[in-house]
Parts: C-alpha cells; structure tokens; sequence
C-alpha cells in the first residue's frame, strides 16, 4: 500500500513541468521545464528549483504553481 504524507513533493527531480497561469510569471517563456531540485517548504508550501532550455536561469517556484508538462 502506498502512503503519500502531505509533506512530500509531488514532483521529482528530472521531472518536466510548465508553470500554471498563476502567479507572477509575465516574463517567464512558455513550455517544459525540468525541475532541478526539491526545495524545503516555504510559507507552508513546498517549493521546486526548476530551469528551461529557453531561458539562462533557473526558477524557484511553489508546488501549486505547477502542473505536469
């Protein structure tokens, strides 16, 4: 049987990702990003360090402002 506790990411590493209409994201380029790290919880959130091809740097973002890609 499979436990999920609510502390846990839902995303893993190497996992490809997009960023939800949400949030404060006007620059950020649309598409797949690969999440690089999960970050410890933040503001009762827990939070991913992600990055996309087409931009230089990376991201940190919470859980809730992703879905899968």
């Amino acid at each position: 049987m499979h436990l999920k506790f609510v502390d846990s990411h839902r995303f893993a590493i190497g996992a490809m990702v997009r960023l939800k209409k949400i949030g404060p994201f006007g620059n950020a380029i649309p598409g797949a990003y690969k999440v690089l790290a999960m970050l410890p919880e933040h503001d009762g959130d827990l939070q991913y360090r992600i990055k996309s091809e087409g931009e230089p740097y990376q991201r940190i973002v919470k859980e809730y402002q992703l879905e899968m890609a």
